[in-house]
This record gives structure tokens, sequence and C-alpha cells, in this order.
């Protein structure tokens, strides 16, 4: 009897074991070089941004890759650099003002787009497509010349103004297919029930336009404190940003040293990793995605 039923459990066995290997899904090979390009970009932006802080926190060095000595000298000194807590304060008040603004106007914009058809209105988004894919310096001259011919050079709402002009067609062009995800019929139904096209707007579709309003929002913050030459050809020395302060530091040869603006660097890396931080703490634009592809699917 056990010499009859060994033989029929190990048949048994061999085809869940078959079907076990067969739903195993087996790497492509594009899937493996997309995982080492992502590794290898993720390797060189991590030493960067660590050389940046050890060249920071160095005080000694002898020709090796890590410094002798260290010391938070350095971070104290960028600190009471004139003109430094101020550029971080500007950097603040045009982050939080530019993407307050961009969101306001550009996601009723996006849903006008969205919701309407004209004629030209592939004209229309092609042309909000050139103002965030355009290199700044292309018209950051001819938008100085501007703000200095109302009268407005060198004042903060001349530097707000400026950076407004890149992010508001980006937060235009992340909000239109957030909205058309919507279904018409939530709307209608709203209208149903007595919902003005203000309540229909603030208490249904900005709820639902969340994650959307926050990725595009998360994208303008990024773009701001990056944005160099728009802030450069408008600000002074009251109203420059932090990556301009850096720069002039930088780009003076008699100025501070090198571990001195590392130090200064750090500090707008933190700052633009709060800023990033904080607007994830309220959503995942990369779930977002994630939700509307399946959905449109």
């Amino acid at each position: 009897m056990s010499t009859f039923t060994a033989p029929q459990a190990t048949g048994l066995a061999e085809p869940a074991a078959s079907t076990d290997r067969a739903v195993r899904p087996r790497p492509t090979v594009t899937a493996v070089i997309s995982w080492i390009v992502a590794g290898l970009f993720i390797t060189v932006l991590l030493a960067v941004l660590g050389a940046v802080i050890v060249a920071a926190l160095g005080s000694s060095w002898g020709g090796s890759w890590l410094p002798r000595g260290w010391t938070l000298d350095w971070f104290r000194q960028a600190w009471d650099t004139p003109g430094l807590a101020d550029s971080i304060s500007v950097t603040f008040q045009v982050a939080i003002a530019d993407v307050l603004l961009a969101l306001a106007i550009g996601v009723p914009a996006g849903y006008v787009l969205a919701r309407t058809s004209f004629p030209g209105r592939s004209a229309v988004t092609l042309l909000l497509l050139f103002p965030a894919i355009l290199p700044p310096l292309t018209y950051a001259v001819q938008l100085a010349a501007l703000m200095y011919r109302l009268g407005l050079g060198g004042t903060m709402t001349a530097v707000v103004l400026v950076n407004l002009v890149p992010i508001l067609p980006l937060v235009i062009l992340v909000t239109v297919p957030f909205v058309e995800q919507i279904s018409p019929d939530v709307e209608n139904a709203a209208r149903v029930f007595g919902a003005d096209n203000l309540r229909l707007f603030v208490r249904v579709l900005v709820p639902l336009l969340m994650p959307g309003i926050v990725a595009a929002g998360v994208l303008s913050l990024v773009r701001v404190l990056g944005s160099f030459e728009l802030t450069f050809f408008v600000s002074s020395a009251r109203t420059q940003t932090l990556v301009v302060t850096i720069f002039g530091a930088m780009s003076d040869p008699g100025g501070p040293p090198a571990a001195l603006t590392a130090a200064m660097t750090v500090f707008y890396m933190a700052i633009a990793l709060v800023g990033v931080a904080i607007s994830l703490r309220f959503s995942n634009p990369a779930q977002a995605l994630s939700g509307r592809a399946h959905g449109a699917a």
C-alpha cells in the first residue's frame, strides 16, 4: 500500500511545482537595464549631495577624499554672512506667493481648458508648453526689460511675477488630465442638488482634484526654488533669492572660501527638501498619477 501511494504523491507534486515555476515572471532585459540606470543615477546624485555636505563640514584637507577634521563653523559663518538670512526669507516668500498664485489661476484655467472645446485649442495647449520647456534665459532679458519699464525692477513684485511665467502653464497642463478623469455626471448631479458654480468648484471639484493640485504645487515649488535667470535679472540686493546669493558668492574671485559656499548650498538644499516634504505630507503625486492611469485604463 505504501509503495503504491508514494509514487502517486510524487506524481501529484510535480505539476504543482511546474505550475509554481510557470507563474513566476522573469525579469526582462528592459527591466534590468532600467533598474541599473536608475541605480546609477541615484548613486551619482547621492554622491554629489554627499560631496557638498562633506565640503561644508571639513575643517582641513590633506589631498584625500575625506577631510582631516570636521567642524560646524562654516555653517555658523554662512548664517552670519550679510544678506543670507534676508535671501532665505525672500526665497520662502517668493516660493509661497508664486505657488499660491499659480494654483489660484492655473487650476480654474485648467478646468476650463479641459471642459471646453473651441477652435485653436491645440494651439493654445502648444503655446502653454513654451514657457515650461524653453530655457528661461530665452525670455528672461525681455521680461526684465518689461519690469523695469513698468517701474517694478528690483522689487519683490517683479521677482514674483517673472517666476510666475514658467509655472503657471505648468499648473494648467498638470490640471487638465486630472479634470478629464472626473465624469461630467458628478458635476451635473451637484447642480441638480442646487450647487452653484462656486460651490461646485470648491466643495466638489477641489477635493477630487486635490492630488493633481498637490502634484502641480510640488512641481511649481521645485521650479521656483531652482529659478536663477529670471530672478537674477530683476532682483536687487534686498530681493534676491538664495540661489542668486550663492551664485554671487561663488562668482566673486575674492569671495568666501569654497567650504563657506558649500555650507550656503546645504542651506539651499535643506529649504528645497523641507518644501517638498511639506507638500508631499498632504498627498503623493506619484500615487495620484498611478491612480489616474488605472482609471484611464
